[in-house]
C-alpha cells in the first residue's frame, strides 16, 4: 500500500546551551580534535582487530560493517551468546577483519544519543533557544502543514516526525546558512538569490522554504543513519562519483553526516564538513562538546515488550504493506501495514477499530497520528513507544487516555500522507529511536516476526510453519488473525 508521508507519515539532562550571541561567525575556535588522525593499515584477511562495541551494535551488523561473518566474531568473543540481541555498549571486542578499498573518514562527527529524538532532549526547547538567538531563524515564519510556524517550530515539527534531535537540526541550519548568528542566510556554495528558499543547500524546486529543506535533510540524514544501522549502507557515491565505504569502526550518526553532505558538496568542502572544523564545530560552539554528554541510549540485551496485533482478537485482517518506511522515504524500514476486512484496496471509511498493541497511555493525539507511551513515564522521548499513523479523527483516542492492551485507539482510514487504501501504520521506536522491523530486534506480534521483502513494502510475517506475504489482494495467504493459537 503506498504511503508517502513526507508531511504527515531514564533521562538524561539536556546539554545545556552556549549564548548564541557569543558564537562569532566563521569562528577560529580550536577544533574539538587537534591532531590528525593516522590511516588504518592494510589489514590481511581475518586480522583480529579491537572494537569497543556501540549503543545499538548487533552481531550481524558489526559482520557487515567489519566484511565478516557472525560465526567468526562470536569464534573470537566467546562471551557473547549466539543469540545476543544489542550489544553491551564500550564492551570490548575481537573482530575478524577483511580489508576493502575506499574507506572514508575515522573522525566521529557526533554521538548516535545526539542525533535522535531521545532522552538527551526531553527539556530541551528549540523555540526558548532560538529567542535568544541574533540570526535570520529568530523571527522567521512559514505556513508549514497547515499553519503558520516560528522557525523553531518548523525545526520541532520535522524533529518529531523524523525522531531527529531538534539540536542536531539547528547545528546543520546554523552551519549551512548561520541560522543562529546570521541575520541575512549564507552560504558559500549558494548564491544570495538561492540561500533564501534553500538554506540548507538542496536547490530544488520541490524543496523550496525551510519547512520541505528539513524534510528533505531529515529523509537523507535518517536513510545514511539507519543504513548504517542496519547494515543496508555499505557504501555510498559522491556527486563526482567517487566511491566511500564508510570506516568499519564508525557510528551511525557520524556515517549519517557523511552520506548528507556527499549529496550536497565537492571534495574539498565535503572533507571540511565531516571534520572537527565542520559541522561537529558548529554543534559545539552551539551546545557544548557533544561526546561529554554523550549517554548511550541504547542497552545491551534490549528485548521488545510483549505485542499483540493492532486489531481485535479473533479478527482476520490482511498485512497490505511488509517492512517499509516509518516515516519519509527509504530507511528505516520500520513499519508494516495492516487492512480491515471489506475494505483492502479502496479509501472508504470503516466501523472496524485498531487496538492498542499492549498497555500504555497515550501521550500524541493529532490527525491521523496517534503514539502509544508503554513505559508509563508520558514521554515520546523515552523508553518503548509505539507510532500509529492514518488514524481517523473521528473516535481517535485522546492525549492522555490510559488503554489496556487490545483497546480501541482508532479507526484505521486514509488519513495522512498519501494511502490508496483504507489501513493503519505502526511502528516501534525506543528512546527516540525506531526499531528496524527485520533484525535482532524483529518486529513481533503474538509470534508473527518480520520480514524484510526483495523492496519496500513487499515483506511478510513468519510465526511456526506459516507464512503470509504482504499484499493488497486480501486472500488467505496474506491474512492474519488476532489472538490465534
Amino acid at each position: 500500500m503506498t504511503c508517502l508521508l513526507l508531511s504527515g507519515c531514564q533521562s538524561q539532562v539536556a546539554v545545556a546551551p552556549l549564548p548564541v550571541t557569543q558564537v562569532a561567525p566563521n569562528s577560529d575556535l580550536p577544533p574539538a580534535t587537534a591532531a590528525p588522525i593516522p590511516e588504518r593499515p592494510r589489514y590481511s584477511p581475518g586480522d583480529l582487530v579491537d572494537y569497543l562495541a556501540q549503543t545499538g551494535d548487533t552481531l550481524p551488523v558489526l559482520a557487515a560493517h567489519f566484511n565478516t561473518t557472525v560465526a567468526e566474531i562470536l569464534k573470537a568473543n566467546p562471551i557473547i551468546p549466539a543469540n545476543a540481541t544489542t550489544l553491551p555498549p564500550g564492551m570490548p571486542m575481537k573482530i575478524p577483519i577483511y580489508y576493502t578499498l575506499f574507506w572514508g573518514s575515522q573522525y566521529q562527527v557526533l554521538p548516535d544519543s545526539l542525533f535522535i529524538n531521545g532522552p538527551a532532549q526531553v527539556s530541551f526547547r528549540a523555540e526558548e533557544f532560538v529567542t535568544r538567538s541574533t540570526g535570520w531563524l529568530n523571527g522567521y515564519v512559514e505556513y508549514a502543514s497547515g499553519a503558520n510556524r516560528s522557525g523553531a517550530q518548523v525545526v520541532d515539527l520535522v524533529a518529531l516526525n523524523f525522531s531527529l534531535s531538534p539540536q542536531m537540526l539547528l547545528a546543520l541550519l546554523e552551519y549551512q546558512s548561520g541560522a543562529l548568528t546570521q541575520p541575512i542566510a549564507t552560504n558559500p556554495t549558494l548564491n544570495s538569490i538561492d540561500i533564501k528558499d534553500y538554506p540548507l543547500g538542496h536547490v530544488d524546486e520541490s524543496y523550496q522554504g525551510l519547512y520541505m529543506q528539513l524534510v528533505w535533510s531529515a529523509n537523507i540524514l535518517n536513510n545514511g543513519y539507519y543504513g548504517w544501522r542496519t547494515g543496508r549502507l555499505a557504501s555510498f557515491e559522491h556527486l563526482d562519483g567517487r566511491l566511500e565505504r564508510p570506516d568499519p569502526w564508525q557510528n551511525s550518526a557520524s556515517v549519517a553526516s557523511q552520506y548528507f553532505f556527499s549529496r550536497l558538496v565537492d571534495k574539498d568542502d565535503y572533507d571540511r564538513a565531516i571534520g572537527p572544523e565542520g559541522f561537529a564545530q558548529a554543534y559545539r560552539l552551539l551546545f557544548g562538546d557533544p561526546w561529554q554528554s554523550n549517554q548511550p541510549h541504547i542497552p545491551g540485551s534490549l528485548v521488545q515488550p510483549p505485542l499483540m496485533l493492532p486489531f481485535p482478537v479473533g479478527k482476520a485482517w490482511t498485512l497490505t504493506g511488509g517492512p517499509h518506511t516509518a516515516w519519509g522515504e527509504g530507511d528505516p524500514l520500520s513499519a508494516l501495514d495492516f487492512a480491515p476486512p471489506a475494505v483492502t484496496g479502496g479509501c472508504s471509511p470503516t466501523t472496524e477499530w485498531s487496538t492498542a498493541v499492549a498497555p500504555g497511555v497515550v501521550v500524541r493525539s493529532e490527525p491521523a497520528i496517534v503514539v502509544l507511551d508503554l513505559d508509563g513515564d508520558r514521554d515520546e522521548h523515552t523508553g518503548w513507544v509505539i507510532f500509529y499513523l492514518h488514524v481517523a479523527t473521528e473516535g481517535r483516542a485522546p492525549v492522555g487516555m490510559v488503554l489496556k492492551a487490545g483497546d480501541p485507539i482508532g479507526h484505521p482510514s486514509c488519513e495522512g500522507g498519501k494511502a490508496t487504501g483504507t489501513h493503519v501504520h505502526i511502528a516501534r521506536k525506543y528512546n527516540g529511536e525506531w526499531i528496524p522491523a527485520e533484525g535482532s530486534l524483529s518486529f513481533d506480534l503474538e509470534g508473527w516476526i518480520a520480514h524484510n521483502g526483495a523492496r519496500p513494502y513487499l515483506g511478510s510475517l513468519t510465526r511456526y510453519s506459516r507464512t503470509v506475504t504482504a499484499c493488497e489482494c486480501s486472500d488467505h495467504n496474506s491474512q492474519v488473525v488476532a489472538g490465534e493459537k
